[in-house]
């Protein structure tokens, strides 16, 4: 059965949070033996909440001050080569999205172009000819077109 998506907000009910910190501090818990178990890393978590005094550590106190130095020990540009605050991993997320979306647009480009290119060869001229931008895009694109159908035909050992 599937689950249903979770909206991340504060929990309003005071006791349904403090069951849900539960129930997701053992699964962290249960997660991180995991990984150390299966792949050989060390790894310690702190958790501080107002329900407690104390911060819940794993695996130790002892083991998670030993992984704390071991991590202190490194050189600093070790240390901060993956990390990231909240404004970088965002900044970093923008900057993929931004990437993506000028390759959507560029691809949704040429098929406009090709749309042009196969109603102008039906007979249906639905182009703005006074655009010159658009008329430069469109050469441009037929310029392309013309050197990939060359090459094809010269890969196949063809002569033009």
């Amino acid at each position: 059965m599937a689950r249903k998506r979770v909206t991340l907000e504060l929990i309003s009910n005071e006791s349904a949070r403090k069951v849900t910190l539960k129930k997701r501090k053992a699964g962290l818990w249960k997660k991180l033996n995991e990984l150390t178990t299966l792949c050989g890393v060390a790894a310690c978590a702190i958790i501080f909440s107002t329900y407690d005094a104390q911060p819940d550590i794993w695996p130790s106190p002892i083991e998670a001050y030993n992984v704390l130095e071991k991590f202190k020990n490194l050189p600093a540009e070790i240390q901060g080569k993956y990390m990231m605050d909240q404004n970088s991993l965002l900044r970093r997320s923008i900057m993929q999205l931004n990437v993506r979306l000028a390759k959507q647009r560029t691809k949704n480009r040429e098929l406009e172009m090709d749309l042009v290119m196969a109603e102008s060869m039906a007979g249906e001229n639905n182009c703005d000819l006074n655009n010159l931008e658009y008329l430069k895009e469109l050469v441009h694109l037929l310029k392309e077109k013309i050197k990939f159908v060359t090459q094809k035909i010269e890969s196949k050992g063809f002569k033009a």
